[in-house]
């Protein structure tokens, strides 16, 4: 070979080596990136007419694509009992993008996920059609059933989960929507319902498990008596519990919704009947610090990441007196979405430990075969097992004869919490409960806008914690 050809050779050579660099670093490593990109319309016009891995709950797919004919398209996403598990899954839309798993586990679904890189290849090779992985969620459809018919249309959220692990079991908001309209191949009629969703006054595609944020009411004396007990006192120490309490530098006067027992009552009693002078006064005695470090340990003020991002639940900063004693009840500004008050709940049950809540246990290839899959993570401790121990017991009492009676179940040990939250002037008030089933590590927290909203279903959150609890022992 004379002299000229080896150098054409050479160049040859080196352009070769560049585009199968190239080409192997934007199939390989650049192809999460791109995939996950709503904007990149060339890659969202190839996913649709590719078979997109399955959402799965037990053994049944709530998202699958299914083949269509006739359209631009040669698959569509449907949703099984779409408005029921919508909050889990999200939607995936042509125009619209992508929000729940359909977003969080997008890589994986489309097929394009790094640890699909060798499959991928493989069916380039062959000629196969590319295949998105199955994601299986933790999700119990019986659990997620009975949340959904406890809420009975009317607003509200319901957020279960096993406390030993940290795996969610029931995730349902109300109202909902069927992800399937967002999903069609018809686009014109696609933007039709986005426009009828976005205008509905309910804001059917908030999701108010998870990512909406609500004063806790009484829910949040279970963090202000574990501060009590973390700082040295006891369920049986006593505390002021006046029948009215004048708030500090103003004419304002809080009252008690129950009769408190007396002049002063022991943490154990108050927490029992929510008396709301004896936990201001607690909290006043404690102090915004004390309440504040507690509150953080549960997860307040740091949103729940992994599977999904939570809203952040807050205790406000910088505090008087009288706001103290407020938010000592769950007034004032403190804020807390029905996840963190579940997870208050099931950290307590847990003996103090604080399982990191997650909705996906593992994600499976075409042939079975597990590419990921989830390892329980604690938080750390909350609280010490002897103030989780005592606050574990108060809230039995709550249940046994206090105001969570409701909740109660023949033969299982049922803890909780119940709450009331003043709304805006002249709406209802907020029902919470928030509560534990010892024997089937399940704690739960239950949200409803107003109990007394019309619906299939009828009493206050404790009533449908009942439903809920009932469903996790079938």
């Amino acid at each position: 070979m004379n002299k000229s050809l080896r150098g054409v050779s050479l160049i040859a050579a080196i352009m070769f080596l560049a585009l199968l660099v190239n080409a192997t670093f934007n199939y390989g490593f650049r192809s999460k990136g791109l995939n996950d990109d709503p904007s990149n319309r060339r890659v969202t016009d190839s996913q649709f007419n590719t078979d997109r891995g399955s959402i799965l709950a037990s053994n049944t797919p709530i998202a699958q694509s299914v083949a269509v004919s006739g359209n631009r398209f040669s698959t569509q996403r449907t949703y099984s009992n779409g408005a029921l598990y919508a909050p889990v899954t999200g939607f995936y839309s042509y125009i619209y993008g992508r929000t729940g798993l359909e977003q969080s586990y997008n890589s994986q679904l489309s097929g394009q996920d790094d640890s699909q890189f060798f499959s991928r290849m493989i069916d380039e090779a062959t000629g196969k059609n590319p295949q998105g992985a199955t994601v299986q969620t933790t999700i119990n459809p019986a659990v997620q059933q009975a949340a959904s018919d406890a809420l009975g249309g009317r607003t509200g959220a319901v957020v279960a989960y096993d406390y030993t692990t940290g795996a969610i079991l029931g995730w349902v908001t109300s109202p909902s929507y069927d992800p399937s309209q967002l999903s069609s191949v018809d686009l014109p009629a696609t933007q039709t319902a986005w426009q009828n969703l976005v205008g509905d006054p309910s804001n059917p595609m908030s999701d108010r498990a998870t990512q909406q944020i609500y004063p806790p009411g009484s829910t949040f004396k279970l963090v202000v008596a574990s501060a009590a007990l973390e700082n040295g006192k006891s369920a049986a120490s006593t505390v002021s519990s006046p029948v009215t309490l004048p708030l500090p530098n103003t004419n304002r006067v809080l009252p008690n919704a129950v009769n408190c027992g007396g002049s002063t009552s022991t943490i154990d009693h108050a927490l029992t009947v929510s008396c709301n002078t004896a936990f201001a006064n607690l909290g006043m005695e404690l102090g915004a610090d004390k309440i504040r470090a507690q509150a953080d340990k549960f997860g307040f003020e740091s949103p729940f990441t992994g599977d999904f991002t939570s809203a952040t639940s807050t205790f406000p900063a910088q505090l008087d007196a009288s706001q103290l004693a407020m938010s000592s009840i769950g007034q004032y500004d403190v804020s807390a979405t029905p996840l963190q008050m579940a997870v208050v709940a099931g950290a307590l049950a847990n003996d103090g430990n604080l399982m990191q809540p997650y909705v996906v246990s593992e994600v499976r290839d075409r042939n079975l075969n597990v590419l990921t899959k989830h390892d329980p993570q604690s938080r750390g401790n909350a609280v010490s097992k002897e103030t989780a121990a005592s606050m574990q017991n108060m809230m039995v009492h709550v249940v046994q004869s206090g105001t969570g009676t409701a909740t109660q179940i023949a033969g299982q040990t049922i803890g909780g919490k119940t709450g009331t939250a003043e709304n805006l002037p002249g709406a209802s008030d907020y029902s919470w409960f928030a509560g534990f089933d010892k024997e089937h590590h399940v704690a739960l927290s239950v949200f409803l806008a107003n109990p007394n909203q019309a619906g299939s279903a009828t009493g206050n959150a404790t009533v449908a914690a009942k439903r809920v609890f009932q469903a996790v022992q079938s």
